[in-house]
């Protein structure tokens, strides 16, 4: 049975894949469109287009699958093993805090959320000499991204990308939960796994386990890594999820 990746922001599926290396079995890591794959004319990149897609692109894959969510990806595997039926085995997902009722935005969000504010923002960052205080890589290795991965990361960071950013996070207004809260509030389809870096900056501790309670799923912490826990320690990542997954044999 294959697992199935999902991304987040402002990633590709590329991120994935010094994990799946350590993976046994076979793994397919999705590109969300306008993040490194063609955004089809007519998409507005809201979070409920992106859900729509992904149950499309489950549906086309022969299962059962173990789905893996990574911060928006967390949020749109949430949204998918809650509210809709695919071919699935089980899910995993960090920053689950994230998707609760109270959940107030980071610093970033806000900024992206806001007309002009965030597209001012998205246009100095691409500006800035690659390298700067200011560029993306920048901004990215002060979040904890490594220093190669987030050179590699900020080359694919265009002006779609950027774009989609906008209209994802704007279509989250206020939080995640006034749209979704109705599906969120009861156990998901098949058994689940919440990590928790610990070093994760964008999560909770304990919003992340009271999420995990009420969509019935187990938590695993992550020792000293924090939001990007895939390029931190892929082997560490991969044999958390490999343990899990071994459980529900």
């Amino acid at each position: 049975m294959p697992a199935v990746f999902v991304h987040g922001v402002p990633e590709t599926g590329e991120v994935w894949e010094g994990l799946r290396e350590h993976l046994d079995g076979d793994s397919v890591a999705l590109d969300l469109p306008g993040f490194g794959a063609p955004r089809p004319a007519g998409f507005g990149a809201t979070k409920d287009e992106y859900a729509q897609w992904l149950v499309q692109e489950l549906r086309s894959i022969e299962g059962p699958i173990d789905l893996v969510g990574h911060d928006w990806g967390a949020g749109l595997v949430l949204r998918v093993v809650s509210a809709h039926d695919v071919p699935l085995r089980s899910w995993a997902v960090d920053v689950a805090g994230v998707f609760a009722q109270d959940y107030v935005w980071h610093e970033f969000a806000q900024i992206w959320q806001t007309p002009e504010a965030g597209e001012a923002w998205m246009a100095a960052v691409r500006a800035a000499p690659p390298g700067s205080p200011e560029s993306v890589g920048a901004v990215l290795a002060s979040t904890g991204v490594p220093a190669a991965e987030a050179a590699a990361m900020a080359a694919r960071f265009d002006a779609t990308m950027a774009e989609s950013i906008l209209d994802l996070y704007r279509s989250a207004l206020p939080t995640v939960w006034a749209d979704w809260g109705a599906e969120l509030g009861g156990p998901a389809r098949g058994p689940g796994l919440v990590l928790q870096p610990t070093a994760d900056p964008f999560d909770d501790a304990a919003a992340s386990a009271a999420m995990a309670a009420l969509l019935g799923a187990r938590t695993e912490p992550l020792d000293g890594l924090g939001h990007w826990w895939m390029l931190q320690d892929p082997k560490a990542g991969a044999a958390v999820l490999q343990d899990f997954w071994f459980s529900l044999r």
